[in-house]
């Protein structure tokens, strides 16, 4: 990312969500961007919580005893961990669309050096946001990334009251989508 970045004429404003969340905050500590959104961010390195929700919805993902094999979500696990708000058919839909078998490397990586951030290194604006309702990225947790970086550069935090992890993609996403272009539009020059 931070090479094709590098390659645009300009640095760009960057969202990501869930783990791309977590590289937007690396990759605005490597001065690649103007500002960037960080929506329901995977936690950074030595960012932690214990709640009983983050715990059920990540463990299967970062099984030290079944690292090499791909993680594949059942359904039962994405209700509860991504789409615990939605309405059946489209917690269904969502699955369908989204599910892939994933690397169990990419979240375990992100608990050592790879997802390390610098929370005093100076920086541009950053927004984290947070779903109230998140089950596998917990607001509680969000909001104490956001407090990691107190006292330092251009840093906001907003949760979406009655919103679960896929508040992107679910209905009413433009209130998330206009939200985060407002704040680009105050904080970028």
């Amino acid at each position: 990312m931070e090479n094709i970045i590098k390659g645009l004429d300009e640095k760009p404003a960057i969202i990501g969500h869930s783990m791309g969340g977590l590289v937007v905050q690396l990759l605005l500590q490597r001065d690649v961007a103007v500002a960037g959104v960080s929506i329901n961010p995977a936690p950074p390195a030595g960012v932690f919580t214990t709640e009983w929700s983050f715990l059920k919805s990540n463990l299967p993902a970062i099984n030290p005893f079944l690292l090499n094999r791909p993680a594949m979500m059942t359904f039962e696990h994405f209700q509860y961990a991504m789409a615990n708000t939605l309405p059946l058919d489209e917690q269904r839909a969502a699955y369908d669309r989204y599910m892939v078998p994933e690397s169990r490397g990419v979240p375990t990586s992100s608990l050592g050096a790879a997802g390390k951030v610098d929370f005093h290194r100076p920086r541009r604006p950053l927004l984290i946001t947070a779903g109230e309702k998140d089950h596998i990225v917990p607001a509680s947790l969000n909001r104490s990334n956001y407090q990691k970086y107190q006292g330092t550069f251009v840093t906001d935090f907003k949760e979406f009251v009655g919103r679960d992890h896929l508040l992107i993609s679910s209905q009413g996403w433009e209130e998330i989508a206009d939200y985060a272009l407002d704040w680009l539009n105050q904080k970028v020059e």
